[in-house]
């Protein structure tokens, strides 16, 4: 690899998969996908470890496989998170300004008052994102670095995570021997890949469908309102099909795959499918109609939810752009037409942009978290947002980025 190129590597420890991408950055800003490797996920459930030597062979395998492709050895990753655990709020800090000209300690001090909140102790902050800054009452700024002002607010949107989960991430990959780089909410790092910067300003949500979780996040004006994480998802609507159609587990997630559709208006009732038996019972024919119904009443249900979750957020008259539906979940046929009658607004299917190298490859919903944690480790290494974790509290993380305030003033 030459001297003016670097590797960011993105791992998407999923329920159902870990996904493990590599990439080249030339100096030109130039992002190639080099390699790509993934694994079944055997210790998670519904975004959770719960069983540390599964979760670390699961990643050796998938981490191994991708650097077969590449040609090259990984070091640290940036790691996507999500689970039931995970909970935001949105908060505001208020500062004066010093010097009468804005300048970078006075946008960290204004941002470590609006985080300056009351947090459990078993939870975490791992995301403190600035939605808008307010200089002497003119709002809607983005950057005030340089602006003149005596009075500077912060509005941002924190996201925390319970310690254990969190924790238990970064030692799965630790024990598989990578550092992590950081620690980015999955639907955070999906959004960087598949919405554009159109959308985010007019405003949009984004609904990034795995095997464990669903996971939600609003933009707005090109910041990020609200996130929330709903526990059902893929894993749910095969399970169903399992039980419906008294087939193993396994059988059942390829029939979803394969023959499944979410809004059973698109489904031929005259059209048959094979359905393996369980132990060694004989296969059944069913109509694929029947197969249709039972996926439509678990994914209606969990977009009333997700509907729900957007109303009471307070931010529906905002989501001009409609609805961005990505994950592997996402995959499966009708997904797009039920989520329009539900929502009753657009709705598309987003796949990662952005890549050069095995764009062919990584040009699907199920690498969405994957790619995008690619583009978020890119963009952290231009900003200088960069401090490996190591398994240490991921608060530190957030004081390192004050820490040359911290210096100046005590």
């Amino acid at each position: 690899m030459s001297k003016h190129h670097k590797l960011v590597v993105g791992l998407d420890i999923g329920t159902t998969k870990i996904c493990c991408i590599i990439a080249e950055v030339s100096s030109h800003g130039d992002i190639e996908i080099i390699g790509l490797g993934q694994a079944a996920s055997r210790g998670l459930r519904k975004g959770v470890v719960v069983n540390i030597e599964s979760t670390v062979e699961s990643i050796k395998h998938a981490v191994e496989e991708a650097e077969l492709m590449a040609g090259t050895e990984v070091e640290s990753v940036f790691v996507g998170i999500a689970g039931g655990h995970i909970k935001s709020l949105n908060s505001h800090g208020i500062i004066a300004v010093k010097n009468r000209e804005i300048n970078t300690q006075d946008m960290e001090r204004v941002i470590e008052a609006a985080k300056a909140i009351a947090i459990p102790l078993d939870r975490e902050v791992i995301h403190v994102l600035p939605q808008e800054y307010i200089v002497d009452h003119q709002d809607g700024i983005k950057t005030p670095l340089g602006m003149a002002g005596v009075r500077l607010e912060a509005k941002v949107h924190i996201v925390t995570a319970a310690v254990t989960s969190a924790q238990n991430i970064v030692k799965c990959v630790n024990r598989a021997g990578l550092g992590v780089t950081d620690i980015v909410l999955e639907q955070l790092a999906s959004s960087e890949s598949v919405l554009s910067a159109d959308e985010k300003e007019l405003g949009v949500a984004i609904i990034d469908i795995g095997g464990g979780t669903s996971d939600l996040a609003i933009f707005y004006q090109g910041a990020i309102k609200h996130t929330s994480v709903l526990a059902i998802a893929g894993a749910q609507m095969t399970n169903d099909i399992a039980i419906g159609l008294r087939t193993p587990n396994t059988e059942a997630e390829k029939i979803k795959h394969v023959h499944g559709c979410a809004y059973s208006g698109l489904v031929d009732e005259d059209d048959h499918i094979e359905v393996p038996g369980v132990g060694g019972r004989t296969d059944m024919t069913i109509s694929r109609h029947i197969l249709s119904q039972i996926i439509e009443a678990r994914t209606r249900e969990m977009f009333e939810m997700l509907n729900h979750e957007i109303e009471t957020s307070g931010f529906r008259d905002m989501i001009s752009s409609g609805i961005v539906l990505t994950g592997g979940t996402s995959c499966v046929r009708g997904m797009a037409v039920l989520a329009e009658e539900v929502f009753q607004m657009p709705v598309r299917i987003g796949t990662p942009t952005g890549f050069a190298g095995l764009v062919d490859v990584v040009n699907n919903p199920i690498y969405a978290t994957s790619t995008g944690l690619i583009h978020y480790g890119v963009r952290s290494h231009r900003q200088g947002n960069v401090h490996e974790l190591e398994g240490r509290n991921l608060f530190d993380k957030i004081f390192s980025r004050m820490k040359g305030w911290a210096e100046e003033f005590f």
